[in-house]
């Protein structure tokens, strides 16, 4: 689900809340679709889920409870997007980041549940570790339970970046014709739901994943996102 923070950033709602919620502005202009991908069949190795040492320390990810066509792994891609596009099918749930030579980075995400999904190309605008999350005034009125889940940041009341923060260990903010569309491609911190439709928008990712990814890309790196007639 999508959240505000205090640059209008959308993310997860904290941990233990499990309804998504609304409040996420729509995108326009979908994309063509791309070519037909051969089916692969086999799949990363689940080491690279481990423990990952970093800023805030985070724990290996339980694999059992992802389907294994989900998890991050290298595949043929044939398209005419240049390599360092990320395009996002939220059909099929996948992320990919085009590379050299007919190839690219997939990854399994989480995306907006119906009524909330959206299309269109973007690009990433900032990117941040272990980003604070503050909620808009809006959800913290549709659910006051999240109130005692916020204590004041310096920039208002949120949550601080770390282990128990909805974006996760990574966030990277979309932009659209020169305005923030308030859509994120963020951590997670229940990378059970990768593979569902639970947000408001925004693009979840197994932290992981995230932190791949964050790697690779750089600010203004164009992000295109498939509408729902459109397949990989």
């Amino acid at each position: 689900m999508l959240v505000f923070d205090r640059r209008g950033a959308l993310g997860l709602a904290v941990a233990g809340i499990g309804v998504a919620l609304a409040g996420c502005k729509r995108g326009t202009s979908a994309p063509a679709p791309l070519a037909s991908m051969p089916s692969v069949t086999a799949y990363a190795p689940t080491g690279i889920y481990g423990p990952v040492a970093d800023k805030f320390p985070i724990a290996a990810v339980d694999t059992s409870e992802i389907d294994p066509i989900y998890l991050r792994r290298e595949v043929p891609f044939g398209s005419s997007y240049p390599p360092g596009t990320v395009v996002i099918d939220p059909r099929a749930h996948f992320l990919y980041f085009v590379q050299p030579g007919g190839t690219a980075m997939r990854y399994g995400v989480g995306v907006g549940k119906e009524g909330f999904g959206w299309s269109g190309a973007a690009t990433i605008n900032s990117k941040q570790e272990w980003p604070d999350w503050y909620p808009p005034k809006e959800m913290i009125a549709r659910r006051p339970d999240i109130k005692p889940q916020l204590t004041e940041l310096q920039s208002g009341e949120g949550v601080a970046g770390g282990l128990s923060n909805p974006l996760g260990a990574r966030a990277m903010y979309l932009w659209q014709n020169g305005k923030d569309t308030l859509y994120r491609i963020h951590g997670t911190l229940e990378p059970h739901t990768i593979g569902t439709n639970v947000s408001s928008g925004c693009i979840r990712m197994i932290n992981q994943d995230a932190i791949d990814l964050y790697g690779r890309v750089k600010v203004g790196t164009k992000v295109v996102v498939l509408g729902s007639g459109a397949g990989v």
